[in-house]
């Protein structure tokens, strides 16, 4: 499982008068923003990537600590749903856990200002770029484990070292790509198949 952290994005503390229930709702990601991984190595969300798996189990933790659960889609107490933007969802909390009460106060005041979401990639493309960076859009994922308020904007250490071991694998395969070509190209000169450019002149 991956884990990316993201700003919040319009997650706000919600009390529905009517029936006295408390809410945090909002967009847990958005769709084509560049965030960075790392100098020189850029990630977005591509439209459509979570349209197979918010039909899951997904839960809403705080931290993604497994203890500290704030909402379930199985419980009904969990809403999500994708839409041009990104994924947007919903939390209903628990009015008897203390817990869910102290995060709701935190984010309403404004201390807890970043989410995150845990997950698999299904699917995406990678794009070497001509001043060197690289950038992977995420096409599809699945599964959505869950998502999460978050109080630090940082990447998860194993979700950093396993992009840095794909670069390296993408970098020597390019590497070995370009030998090859050079290799063929040479033969072809010491052959006689391949024309001079003066020889293409005439």
């Amino acid at each position: 499982m991956e884990h990316r952290y993201l700003p919040m994005h319009d997650i706000e503390t919600r009390n529905d008068a009517d029936n006295g229930d408390l809410y945090l709702e909002g967009y847990f990601a958005v769709f084509n923003e560049n965030y960075k991984v790392w100098d020189g190595a850029t990630e977005s969300i591509a439209p459509g990537a979570f349209a197979d798996c918010i039909s899951g189990d997904v839960r809403a933790l705080y931290n993604h600590n497994d203890d500290f659960i704030l909402g379930r889609t199985a419980a009904g107490t969990l809403e999500l749903r994708e839409d041009n933007r990104g994924l947007w969802g919903r939390i209903k909390l628990n009015r008897n856990d203390s817990d869910a009460m102290n995060v709701y106060e935190r984010i309403k005041r404004g201390d807890i200002t970043g989410c995150s979401f845990g997950f698999n990639i299904a699917e995406e493309e990678t794009e070497y770029r001509d001043d060197g960076s690289i950038h992977w859009t995420i096409k599809k994922v699945d599964p959505l484990y869950e998502i999460s308020p978050t109080i630090f904007p940082a990447y998860e250490a194993t979700s950093v070292s396993a992009r840095g071991k794909q670069i390296d694998a993408m970098k020597k395969r390019r590497l070995e790509i370009r030998k090859q070509e050079l290799r063929k190209k040479l033969e072809r000169e010491s052959d006689g198949t391949e024309s001079t450019d003066a020889e293409k002149e005439d």
